[in-house]
């Protein structure tokens, strides 16, 4: 296993191939080369099924690539103890699950392996910024969300999750279609809460909406399960690629 003391949180893939066990015949990456340094966000984009929430099992290893490599540091993931690997990383899905028990329980199981403290569970949620909403409900942060979360709308739950990641104090961050489901006024908060975790982490992003990704260090275009452009959000739009089009379809649907 990895020394936590020599650890720097890059990711990089390299020439990773891969395809699920149910389809064996088909390929969802080839030959995927992308990378993103320590404290860096990389977002990946594209069309769905290009293999983009795919990356992220790699990286959390519920699969492992075919061929290739995903490292995490200067490591092949596959030579990383799984248990320590999933320490450092939090991650926030489109939808994310959450238990019918109190909100302090919820955020609390963000770092399941230890015990976590009032405290902790107060400073992520600060970071999430729902800590005023949770403070303002009757029974505060013993609150109960009810069954799936039912309790708390679509924004509220995701603000909940994101404290979950953050009281994990994760290295990397994973947003998967993170705020995809929400509306725009929602969207906005939980947005906010999102930059301010991703600071000082490695994050990926994955994004639906692309102007959330804006002002990602790198953006990546992934087609047919290969990057096809990669840059800033300023120079792939002057690129006029793929990029651009989805872009300027995406700003007339608003």
């Amino acid at each position: 296993m990895m020394l936590q003391e020599n650890y720097k949180a890059s990711i990089e893939f390299k020439d990773a191939v891969f395809h699920y066990p149910t389809r064996p015949t088909v390929k969802v990456l080839k030959q995927l080369c992308v990378s993103v340094e320590p404290g860096q966000t990389l977002a990946l984009v594209g069309s769905s099924g290009c293999g983009k929430s795919t990356t992220v099992q790699l990286i959390e290893r519920f699969y492992d690539a075919d061929e290739g490599e995903v490292k995490v540091g200067d490591r092949d993931v596959k030579n990383l103890n799984v248990a320590w690997l999933r320490t450092q990383i939090g991650l926030v899905s489109q939808e994310p699950i959450l238990f019918d028990r109190s909100i302090a329980e919820n955020i609390k199981y963000g770092a399941n392996h230890r015990e976590v403290t009032m405290d902790e569970v107060i400073q992520a949620a600060t970071k999430a910024n729902i800590h005023q909403f949770i403070s303002d409900l009757p029974l505060g942060y013993e609150t109960r969300v009810g069954d799936k979360g039912t309790q708390l709308s679509g924004g509220q739950k995701q603000r909940v999750a994101i404290a979950r990641a953050m009281v994990r104090n994760p290295t990397i961050l994973l947003l998967d279609e993170a705020t995809s489901a929400l509306d725009s006024e929602s969207e906005a908060v939980v947005q906010e809460a999102l930059d301010n975790a991703s600071k000082g982490r490695t994050t990926v992003v994955i994004a639906h909406r692309l102007s959330t990704v804006r002002n990602a260090d790198k953006i990546a275009v992934i087609r047919h399960g290969h990057v096809t452009e990669m840059g800033t959000h300023d120079e792939l739009i002057a690129r006029k690629g793929f990029y651009y089009k989805l872009y300027n379809i995406q700003k007339l649907q608003q």
